[in-house]
C-alpha cells in the first residue's frame, strides 16, 4: 500500500463529512467531523491522492504565472516595495513603498491590509449601492480561507481583505456581485442578468479568481 501524503488534521463540530483541501503552499489539510475515526483521514487522503497531486501542480502553475518581484507585495494590480525599518511596529505606506517592521513583518502587513481593506471596500460599496439605489447595513472585513465575500438577507456585507492582492477590476467585480445580492439573494437567472448589466465582463474576473485566488497571500 502506498504511503499516505502528509497532512494537517483538524476536527470541526460543524463538519458533516471528511473534507480534504490543498493550501496555496501545497500543504494538505483534512477536516474531520467530531466523531469520525482518525483512520477516515488517512483513507480520504489516500483515495484523493491523484487529485491532491493535480491540485498541487495547478497551484504551482498559477503561482508561476503571477510571480511577483522579490521584496514586494501586490496591491490592486500594483507592486509595493517592502522597506524594513528597525524599531518600527506599524506598517506605513509612502508612495509605492511600505515601511514595515524588521521583524514580525507578515503579521504587521496583514493588519495594514485589513485597515486598507475597510477603507477601500467602504468607498466602493457606498458608490455601488448609490448607483443601484440600495443600501447595506454593516461592513465586516474577514480573512476566510475559501470565501471572498458574502451578503446576508439583512444587508450585512463581508469581504476578504486578501482581495486587495488582486487586480482592481477583480475587487470591483466582487463588490458589484454582492451589491446585486441586495436585490436578488440567490444565484438565479435574474441575479446573473442583473450582474451582467452592471459588469458585462464579470466572467473574466470570476475566472481570474478561480485560477489565481490561491496566490492571494502575503
Amino acid at each position: 500500500m502506498a504511503p499516505v501524503t502528509e497532512y494537517t488534521l483538524m476536527r470541526s463540530p460543524r463538519a458533516r463529512r471528511v473534507r480534504v483541501s490543498v493550501e496555496s503552499d501545497g500543504a494538505v489539510r483534512v477536516t474531520l467531523p467530531r466523531r469520525a475515526p482518525l483512520r477516515a483521514a488517512d483513507e480520504a487522503v489516500r483515495e484523493l491522492a491523484p487529485w491532491i497531486e493535480r491540485r498541487r501542480r495547478a497551484l504551482a502553475r498559477a503561482a508561476a504565472e503571477v510571480a511577483r518581484t522579490p521584496g514586494t507585495v501586490p496591491y490592486l494590480g500594483a507592486e509595493l516595495e517592502l522597506v524594513p525599518e528597525p524599531g518600527r511596529t506599524r506598517v506605513h505606506r509612502r508612495g509605492d513603498a511600505l515601511l514595515v517592521p524588521a521583524t514580525g513583518t507578515t503579521e504587521a502587513l496583514e493588519r495594514w491590509y485589513r485597515r486598507a481593506a475597510r477603507a477601500e471596500f467602504a468607498r466602493r460599496l457606498d458608490a455601488a449601492t448609490a448607483r443601484a439605489g440600495t443600501t447595506y447595513t454593516k461592513l465586516t472585513i474577514r480573512g476566510q480561507r475559501t470565501r471572498w465575500a458574502s451578503c446576508s438577507a439583512g444587508g450585512a456585507m463581508s469581504f476578504n481583505w486578501r482581495l486587495l492582492l488582486a487586480p482592481e477590476p477583480v475587487l470591483d467585480y466582487v463588490v458589484e456581485h454582492e451589491v446585486c445580492h441586495l436585490e436578488v439573494m440567490d444565484h438565479s437567472p435574474a441575479f446573473w442578468g442583473l450582474l451582467e448589466s452592471r459588469v458585462p465582463d464579470w466572467r473574466d474576473h470570476a475566472r481570474w479568481l478561480r485560477r489565481y485566488g490561491s496566490t492571494l497571500a502575503i
